[in-house]
């Protein structure tokens, strides 16, 4: 057994679980009517409404007293110092000094001027693509900007760019090309003008193979189209920390917009890689966007716990993973413009947390990170939330929504609000003989009979925990806000596993792999090296190729 999972704190939540499993979540809030006021925080515009989980004062004393335990509060000054928290590659995690910090030495220099020098030439090309005097070759100004990156490089400036849409320019549409499914590039390229097109190529170490094969093709048709090895600098730039990589693809230094390895792969939305983003909504909206993010890390660094939002909000999935039992976590967003938000935070929360041992080293026998998936609603409840109500997962949940739309058509809003709001109190409630519940949400069974013997397949357990985060408007700094305080969510959790959310060696064994793979697929004869399976599949691929 592991010495977290033996420890007094974790021991006594073991045992605070037992009684309050037993509890339905109605009967905390008939008991207390008070309850929402002491379970909800708001920082800024933001609520954070955590009253439908199974929690009281004890609960969360006892939660604070495992992150005390845990040395959170050193975690998080080390965090911020700059200290080199992801131990197994030897390197600080300062994505945070991304969103605005006057002075930061790592290794003996300050980075920070680097970071304002890197934003100023954002300002600059920014302004000159979105006002038209920076054109392509032809004099003709950008119609479209095509992103050839993957997972961070894509995942982040995807998600944002949507979201914010309506903060966009009409100038120029945005198009994100990720996989190294020829589909992906090729149905992109159709849509755009060479004339008008600029790519940026997005990779830390400019080795990702998807994004090298998609940049080269990209550049083939780009010279097989018109333009000429003269003109791609005028139609290429380049976000990366491999500066003779750039050069040797063609992109000129005046292209490059450098980044460091200090910048995780899914925290670097903040850095350059937000070039995209900042094309799409202009560098006063991205510095809007990094404000609500700078907010958000100076409310996580100095709140005290009890009213922090990134720390409650990891306590409660702490408590629902580790002493419930949820081993899926579903993110709903009520609000179509998020609707790549839970496959941004699929990669933060699952390649962060995703591990099986400790920083030093040692198996774990505790669950880390959940599955992460989710839909926006409605969509989703006519999809999956039949098993959210009455499946026999533990599933927990994460509602999201704004107050004010962009998009104010008829009574669409309320309807929308309506069904979030609805949905929360259903999985709490429930439905059945005993429930008050029955009679209001029972539209089936009109007759006494019915109603006083309600079939098993119409009960409803309720009982089912949820987390509501309510916003005013979805901005570009509330944005900010929401993507900081998951961030930091995933830090706390990843403090009290013990583990590093910082590197992916995962994801690395299967790049290895693949590219020894890719040089058997070079010629016909039949591959023997690896097992049964994977040589059967190889040969059947060869023979029908």
């Amino acid at each position: 057994m592991s010495t977290l999972t033996q420890s007094p704190a974790w021991l006594a939540l073991q045992t605070h679980q037992s009684v309050m499993s037993q509890i339905h979540l109605s009967d905390l809030f008939q008991q207390d009517n008070q309850r929402f006021n002491k379970y909800s925080l708001l920082f800024n515009d933001v609520l954070l409404d955590y009253s439908k989980q199974p929690v009281n004062d004890e609960t969360i004393g006892l939660l604070l007293k495992l992150s005390q335990q845990q040395d959170l509060e050193n975690w998080i000054k080390q965090l911020f110092q700059g200290e080199k928290i992801n131990n197994t590659e030897h390197r600080a995690a300062l994505h945070c000094a991304l969103r605005g910090q006057d002075s930061l030495i790592i290794d003996g220099k300050d980075v920070a001027p680097e970071i304002e020098s890197v934003l100023s030439q954002m300002t600059q090309f920014t302004e000159s693509v979105r006002n038209g005097s920076l054109t392509g070759y032809s004099g003709k100004p950008f119609s479209d900007i095509i992103n050839i990156g993957i997972g961070g490089s894509d995942l982040g400036p995807l998600m944002v760019t949507e979201a914010l849409k309506p903060y966009c320019t009409a100038n120029l549409t945005m198009h994100f090309v990720s996989n190294i499914d020829g589909a992906h590039l090729s149905e992109t390229l159709k849509k755009v003008n060479p004339e008008t097109t600029l790519f940026i190529i997005a990779s830390k170490t400019f080795t990702s193979q998807e994004t090298i094969t998609n940049a080269n093709s990209a550049k083939a048709w780009f010279l097989s189209s018109g333009g000429t090895e003269d003109t791609i600098a005028d139609h290429f730039v380049a976000v990366s920390t491999n500066t003779e990589a750039v050069k040797k693809f063609g992109i000129p230094t005046k292209n490059l917009f450098l980044f460091w390895d200090w910048v995780g792969g899914r925290y670097s939305l903040w850095s350059a890689i937000g070039l995209p983003i900042a094309l799409a909504i202009g560098m006063d909206n991205f510095n809007a966007f990094l404000t609500g993010a700078r907010e958000m890390d100076q409310h996580f660094s100095t709140a005290p716990h009890e009213q922090n939002l990134p720390v409650i909000l990891g306590m409660i999935g702490i408590w629902q993973i580790n002493f419930f039992g949820a081993t899926a976590h579903t993110i709903l967003p009520y609000d179509q413009s998020l609707h790549s938000f839970p496959a941004y935070l699929q990669q933060l929360e699952m390649e962060s947390n995703g591990k099986s041992v400790t920083r030093s080293g040692e198996m774990i026998d505790y669950s880390t990170s959940p599955v992460i998936y989710g839909e926006p609603g409605t969509n989703g409840q006519h999809a999956f939330y039949q098993l959210l109500h009455q499946g026999t997962q533990t599933i927990s949940a994460d509602f999201l929504a704004a107050c004010q739309s962009h998009h104010p058509i008829g009574d669409h809003h309320n309807w929308l609000l309506a069904n979030f709001f609805a949905q929360t109190e259903a999985m709490m409630t429930g439905k059945g003989e005993n429930n008050k519940q029955t009679n209001k949400l029972d539209t089936f069974a009109t007759a006494e009979a019915e109603q006083s013997a309600l079939p098993p397949h119409k009960i409803v357990p309720g009982n089912k925990a949820t987390t509501s985060i309510l916003f005013k408007k979805l901005d570009p700094k509330t944005l900010g806000t929401l993507i900081a305080l998951y961030e930091h969510k995933v830090f706390v959790q990843s403090v009290i596993w013990d583990i590093n959310p910082f590197d992916q060696w995962g994801v690395e064994l299967g790049k290895q792999l693949a590219g020894e793979i890719a040089r058997e697929l070079e010629h016909d004869a039949l591959v023997t090296s690896h097992d049964s399976s994977t040589n059967g599949l190889i040969n059947y691929f060869k023979t029908n190729r």
